[in-house]
């Protein structure tokens, strides 16, 4: 047996979940018929317009459901003195499999105010960062910094930050999306530091029924884990049926802004 120091360049996940070792996770799950999402994909790609993603998708529907569940949306801080904070504005985590320093690592992006981004602004950030280098791009700047610091100072410096409520939604997001649906993984459940966590397996045609008829549709396994200590079974409940409902019902204005996609509603 050969035994060797944790790699420098998996440090900041180390960090990460020695940090959320203090969440209470409960773990919920739910088919999505995808038809809907299918369709608008389809649609924009006739009018020529870029490819999103199901995380893309996903991060969509997020930011409008726990817009109207601010519990869902808030972040927990101490244990002798807890304290609560409700953030203004949804933002949304998806990890990403990346390489950095020769090493296959973790790492994530936080869009900023999801509940009012369109569709194709989503999936232009996610690109960007998809596309990037982490051992060259300044948003990485820091994880490389964690890598180089002492274990002990790292290890630290990311609770420090971690735990600080003021800067927790810009470093950790307020919802976290995780994604293996590019491997032939039905659904699992993660923990990604914020309240409320969605899980997303593959999507595969799959039989259902359909006024009483049975069909084939594309079938999406999804996944939340919610902290218990900041919101309870029910209203977790009420954001995976509400999440479902957007995608089956996905809206044909989801490229617009959320802002000039409601002026246009008020104008008709």
């Amino acid at each position: 047996m050969k035994t060797s120091p944790l790699p420098r360049a998996r440090r900041h996940t180390f960090y990460f979940l020695d940090t959320i070792r203090a969440f209470a996770p409960v773990h919920l799950d739910t088919d999505v018929d995808m038809s809907a999402v299918r369709a608008h994909r389809q649609a924009a790609r006739t009018a020529g317009e870029p490819r999103c993603s199901t995380a893309a998708y996903v991060l969509h529907a997020a930011g409008r459901v726990l817009a109207r569940h601010p519990d869902a949306n808030a972040a927990l801080s101490g244990h002798l003195r807890p304290r609560l904070a409700h953030f203004p504005g949804v933002h949304g985590k998806l990890t990403l499999d990346k390489t950095l320093d020769g090493r296959r690592v973790v790492l994530s992006t936080v869009v900023p105010e999801i509940e009012r981004a369109s569709l194709a602004d989503i999936q232009r950030h996610l690109e960007r960062f998809r596309d990037g280098d982490p051992g060259t791009m300044p948003e990485f700047a820091d994880v490389r910094r964690l890598h180089r610091a002492p274990q002990l100072i790292g290890s630290l410096a990311f609770r420090a930050a971690a735990r600080r409520l003021r800067t927790r939604a810009g470093m950790m997001g307020t919802v976290a999306v995780t994604s293996l649906g590019h491997r032939p993984v039905d659904g699992f459940h993660s923990v990604g530091g914020t309240t409320t966590t969605l899980g997303l397996g593959r999507t595969a045609d799959r039989p259902v029924v359909r006024d009483g008829r049975l069909a084939v549709a594309p079938v999406m396994r999804l996944s939340l884990t919610f902290d218990h200590r900041v919101i309870d079974g029910a209203e977790a409940a009420d954001v995976l049926g509400e999440l479902k409902d957007h995608l089956e019902r996905f809206p044909t204005d989801a490229h617009e802004p959320a802002t000039a996609a409601a002026a246009s509603r008020e104008t008709t």
